[in-house]
């Protein structure tokens, strides 16, 4: 087995066995990436808005962008009967991360199993991020399908908590 570096970081997931065929959840997990990337996302990125967008404050460009999602989210809740995300059987905890894996807190998961999950993401937007693994153990996942923006800010998640991990190790190590 290949070595796995994994550091600190709780987070809230739901997940649920599927395979990369279900369709329900393929569909939710194209849509919740249509949601990162809706009109005015993809407005504010692009190459043209930016050079535009420099002598503005992008933390309120951003800010107001994300305003623009919630009133979004709030018509869908209002106006649709169908949910914004399809209800998972099962909640769990993450203890800790690596790149392309995800460490349960209890021994929960099915070897050789395959999953689909959504992790709550404490990013800047808050959201949630989709993904499917596959259980290499009781309480360990790989991770087989992610989208490439998501698989930058969990990378850049991964950082800032071994950043976090590094600087108590410091702090210990100066008590002595």
């Amino acid at each position: 087995m290949e070595d796995i570096r994994l550091v600190p970081a709780f987070l809230k997931v739901a997940y649920e066995p599927s395979s990369l065929e279900n369709t329900s959840f393929i569909q939710e997990y194209y849509a919740l990436m249509q949601l990162n990337d809706d009109p005015l996302g993809l407005w504010l990125k692009s190459s043209k808005i930016r050079k535009e967008s420099e002598q503005s404050d992008q933390v309120l460009l951003t800010l107001m962008i994300e305003l623009h999602r919630k009133i979004d989210k709030l018509t869908h809740l209002v106006t649709s009967d169908k949910p914004l995300y399809l209800p998972l059987a099962l909640q769990g905890n993450i203890k800790a991360i690596g790149h392309g894996y995800l460490e349960f807190d209890t021994a929960v998961l099915i070897p050789k199993e395959s999953y689909y999950a959504r992790i709550d993401m404490p990013t800047f937007p808050k959201r949630q991020l989709p993904l499917f693994f596959e259980a290499i153990s009781e309480n360990l996942g790989k991770i087989v399908m992610m989208h490439e923006d998501d698989e930058q800010d969990w990378s850049a998640y991964m950082v800032a908590c071994e950043r976090v991990m590094i600087r108590q190790m410091k702090g210990n190590q100066s008590e002595y």
